[in-house]
């Protein structure tokens, strides 16, 4: 039987801690995950009977299939309008509606990039790429964010990474899993380097309804850039991962922007992926989960601030706290261990779930987690992950 190489390009087996955490489950260890971005699971739920009303309303408006390429122009016009509010101009006739981020991706990636090709893309890095890189034959390269400096982009090395084949650079902010916000410096400067090689850059700003300390999130598609892409979605903004609503805006120059959007209209069009009572329901889903997006919104912040509370107070790690989105990436500052067997041994003897560093090409021994958790349990499994490093909090 022949499969592609594809087929042959991904793992058949789990890795160790994975392996790790089945034999738990098998004894029945209970396990707090601290690494699920799926905030339903924690508990949040968009109101529900605004959820249902919504959807049945779109069911009505629905009942005659008739696709639009793009996307059902209402929708289309209402995520327009939430970037209005934000002060950002994205029209809906430079919009493609997708069932998420994952597709958005593939989307840009299919548009800008042939089989061999390069997208520069920041470490530690997010595993996502690395599939739908190789689903798409390019080849994801790295740019760094550097620690020390709060994880911020290390834009001499990343133009230093630029080749005669590379096709775009990826920005994500805020960061996961780091938790940075690029801000306007970094942001400018990535501009003109995007200017200087002619690269469109994919901002991909899923987390961007959640900051620490920050009174706005500065974009990609409000610097000098050639050609942006600014992605995004319902599945983190309104708890809503089930739904399976994202975009693409496309922004910059008129000429670029005219390219993209006709390519992407036939991309679109091959698939129409997204549901239509989804679509029909976007007006509605946005407009009315504003007073719950509040409340949404101070809950993330209280979780964060319980997590860089307790592991601030943990004397082997050292902490470049948040600023944004959903995840931490904590370093560990006692004698050196081995990264990979020190998260098994805590999801063993403690039963908390993290990754390790190295899942996002994170030098050095580091721990990544979730901090969205109910509170109840993620005090708990704070406690745990102290108790686990040497030291009593909470």
């Amino acid at each position: 039987m022949h499969f592609s190489s594809i087929a042959d390009a991904f793992p058949s087996a789990l890795n160790r801690l994975y392996q790790a955490r089945e034999d738990a489950l098998r004894r029945g260890q209970p396990i707090v995950d601290l690494v699920s971005g799926n905030v339903n699971k924690a508990g949040i739920y968009y109101p529900q009977e605004v959820l249902a009303e919504a959807l049945v309303q779109a069911l009505r408006a629905s009942r005659v299939y008739d696709p639009d390429s793009f996307g059902q122009i209402a929708a289309r016009q209402a995520i327009s309008g939430y970037y209005r509010q934000a002060g950002v101009n994205l029209p809906f006739e430079q919009m493609v509606l997708t069932p998420g981020s994952s597709v958005s991706y593939l989307y840009c990636f299919k548009l800008l990039a042939d089989s061999g090709d390069e997208i520069l893309c920041p470490s530690p890095s997010y595993p996502l790429f690395e599939t739908i890189a190789k689903l798409c034959q390019i080849r994801p390269t790295a740019y760094r964010l550097v620690e020390s400096e709060g994880w911020k982009i290390d834009l001499d090395y990343l133009e230093s990474q630029i080749t005669t084949r590379t096709r775009a650079i990826v920005v994500i902010s805020p960061h996961n899993p780091t938790g940075a916000v690029a801000d306007d410096d970094e942001l400018q400067g990535l501009a003109e380097i995007a200017a200087r090689h002619q690269l469109p850059i994919v901002a991909d700003e899923v987390f961007g309804e959640f900051l620490f300390g920050l009174h706005r999130l500065p974009r990609a598609a409000q610097t000098d850039a050639p050609l942006v892409f600014t992605l995004n979605g319902f599945s983190k903004m309104l708890a809503l991962p089930g739904i399976k609503l994202g975009w693409l805006a496309v922004s910059g120059k008129p000429s670029f922007v005219k390219k993209s959007i006709r390519a992407l209209e036939m991309i679109s069009d091959t698939f129409l992926p997204v549901s239509e009572p989804v679509q029909f329901a976007v007006p509605e889903l946005l407009n009315s989960g504003q007073s719950f997006l509040t409340s949404y919104r101070s809950w993330v912040s209280q979780c964060r601030d319980l997590a860089v509370k307790a592991l601030s107070s943990c004397r082997n790690l050292a902490l470049v706290a948040p600023s944004g989105g959903f995840y931490l990436t904590a370093r560990w500052v006692g004698s050196e261990r081995d990264e990979e067997q020190w998260i098994i041994e805590l999801l063993s003897e403690h039963g908390v779930l993290v990754h390790p560093g190295y899942f996002y090409d994170i030098p050095e021994t580091h721990l990544v987690m979730n901090f969205v958790q109910e509170h109840g349990a993620l005090k708990q499994a704070l406690r745990r992950l102290a108790e686990f490093l040497g030291r009593d909090v909470l």
